[in-house]
C-alpha cells in the first residue's frame, strides 16, 4: 500500500468480500481500531485516525527464497535468546494466517515440530462466541516447550491469547518471535519477544 487511500480501498474491498474486521487487520497488518477507522471515518476525516503503522512485507512474503533467509535469521535470534534464558524448544507454533509460512521455515531451520494456532480474530461465527484453537492437521503441544512465531505485533492481543491457550493446553511458551514489533516491547504475557525490526514511537 502506498497511501491512506490505498488502505481505505483495500479495507473496503476486503469487507465487501465478507472478511471480518479481525481478518482485515491481519491482511493489512494494522490494528482492528485502524480497520474500523478506515471503514467508517477515513473518508470524512472528522475523527483523527488511530496511532498506527501499516506494514507491507509482501516483498518478502511473495518469495519463498527471501522468506527462507528471513526465517534463518529469525531462527538464529531465537537460539540466542533461548541460550541467554537457558530455555529449550521442541515446537514452533505458527499463528494463522500470516505467521504460518514463516513458522514452518523456522521449525525446519530449528529441527523441531510445527503446530498452528488459529486466533479468535480469524473466526467468523454468528451463532457462538468464537475462540482460538490449534489446528488438528499439525502437531499437538501438550508437554512441549514452544516458540510462537507471527509476522507482526500490533496490539499484542493475539499473542497474549496464544500464550494463554498454550498454557491451558499443557505447553510452555519460552519465546515469541516476529518479523516486526510495532509496539516495541520486550515481553508479552511474561514471555520474552525477539523481532527482526522494532518500531519505537518518539512522538
Amino acid at each position: 500500500m502506498k497511501s491512506i487511500e490505498d488502505l481505505i480501498k483495500k479495507a473496503t474491498e476486503l469487507k465487501s468480500e465478507g472478511l471480518s474486521e479481525g481478518q482485515i487487520s491481519e491482511e493489512l497488518n494494522v490494528s482492528r481500531e485502524t480497520v474500523t477507522w478506515l471503514l467508517t471515518h477515513a473518508e470524512r476525516a472528522t475523527v483523527p485516525g488511530p496511532k498506527d503503522i501499516s506494514v507491507d512485507w509482501s516483498m518478502i512474503g511473495r518469495s519463498a527464497y527471501r522468506l527462507s533467509h528471513i526465517a534463518q535469521a529469525l531462527s538464529e535470534m531465537i537460539f540466542d535468546l533461548l541460550d541467554e534464558k537457558e530455555l529449550d524448544i521442541d515446537m514452533v507454533v505458527g499463528v494463522a494466517l500470516s505467521g504460518v509460512p514463516l513458522a514452518s521455515m523456522v521449525a525446519n531451520h530449528m529441527g523441531v515440530g510445527l503446530a498452528v494456532y488459529m486466533p479468535t480474530k480469524q473466526m467468523a461465527s454468528q451463532d457462538v462466541k468464537p475462540h482460538g484453537n490449534l489446528s488438528t492437521n499439525f502437531a499437538d503441544v501438550n508437554g512441549r516447550e514452544c516458540v510462537i512465531v507471527d509476522d507482526v505485533i500490533t496490539s499484542g492481543r493475539t499473542l497474549e491469547e496464544a500464550v494463554a491457550y498454550l498454557d491451558d493446553h499443557g505447553a510452555r511458551t519460552n519465546v515469541i518471535a516476529v518479523l516486526i514489533d510495532k509496539r516495541g516491547v520486550d515481553s508479552i504475557a511474561g514471555v520474552p519477544v525477539c523481532s527482526l525490526l522494532k518500531v519505537i514511537r518518539v512522538n
